[in-house]
């Protein structure tokens, strides 16, 4: 049969595509306990990291297992728990046939052509100079002039983030970027906060509760080596986010 369609564009509508940035969760287990338990870990106490992202659910990381298909996903209950987290989980991708079927149930669009970004690896080799490009002016750092104390928190969204005072114990600071601090850091430093593996600390006094670079991290319950203990450092990461390892320098003059 043959439609017809009215010729007259709509007054109070249209209809274009669209693309819209997207956060995914990759999704390595059904046990949404473990997942709760390593959410309130990660970002327990930052309420202010995720700001309503649209998320895709992916999927693809459960196909590896011998009983794949077998793999119920809970959705409602995973949905629940995102949001927890100001998240707007509105798709999925990657999943098996019954697993997808229950994402639509639940609500989420089938995605297949969503792609997830993997930040590269750090490399030291010589390389040839690639091609000048135009890009985009990126955005200018935070900047921070007063001491952070106890309980207070900063989050460069997109951004580096530079500190001209003391990061005092207790204190956290967060960077989607490089972090820069021009003073004691003795709280928490978290960098590529979003998965950029590139991101780096730097301190003049290195004497951190916590660092953490694209998600690799290392507390002071292993001690810093001497060289680098209340001296100016940079801290970067070797390897991917999946299995780097950090790496403490110290800042020669």
């Amino acid at each position: 049969m043959t439609v017809a369609l009215a010729g007259r564009a709509p007054a109070t509508f249209e209809i274009k595509s669209a693309n819209l940035p997207l956060v995914a969760l990759l999704l390595k287990s059904t046990n949404l306990a473990a997942l709760s338990d390593e959410m309130a870990r990660h970002y327990g106490e930052l309420p202010n990291f995720f700001d309503h992202d649209p998320l895709v659910i992916d999927l693809s990381p459960l196909q590896g297992a011998a009983d794949a298909d077998d793999a119920t996903v809970d959705f409602p209950a995973l949905l629940a728990l995102l949001r927890e987290y100001r998240v707007m989980p509105i798709a999925a991708r990657g999943g098996s046939a019954a697993q997808m079927q229950a994402a639509q149930a639940a609500g989420l669009a089938a995605a297949p052509d969503a792609t997830v970004a993997t930040p590269s690896p750090v490399h030291h080799e010589a390389a040839a100079p690639p091609a000048p490009v135009e890009v985009a002016a990126p955005a200018s750092a935070l900047v921070i002039d007063k001491p952070l104390r106890s309980g207070q928190q900063v989050y460069a969204r997109g951004r580096d983030l530079v500190l001209l005072c003391m990061v005092n114990a207790g204190a956290e600071v967060i960077a989607d970027g490089h972090i820069h601090v021009y003073a004691p850091l003795r709280g928490k430093a978290i960098a590529g906060a979003r998965g950029n593996a590139e991101a780096r600390i730097f301190a003049l006094c290195m004497e951190p509760e916590l660092i953490s670079i694209a998600g690799i991290y290392r507390t002071s319950e292993v001690a810093l080596p001497p060289d680098v203990w209340s001296r100016p450092t940079q801290v970067r990461l070797v390897g991917g986010p999946g299995d780097g390892k950090l790496v403490m320098e110290p800042i020669k003059a």
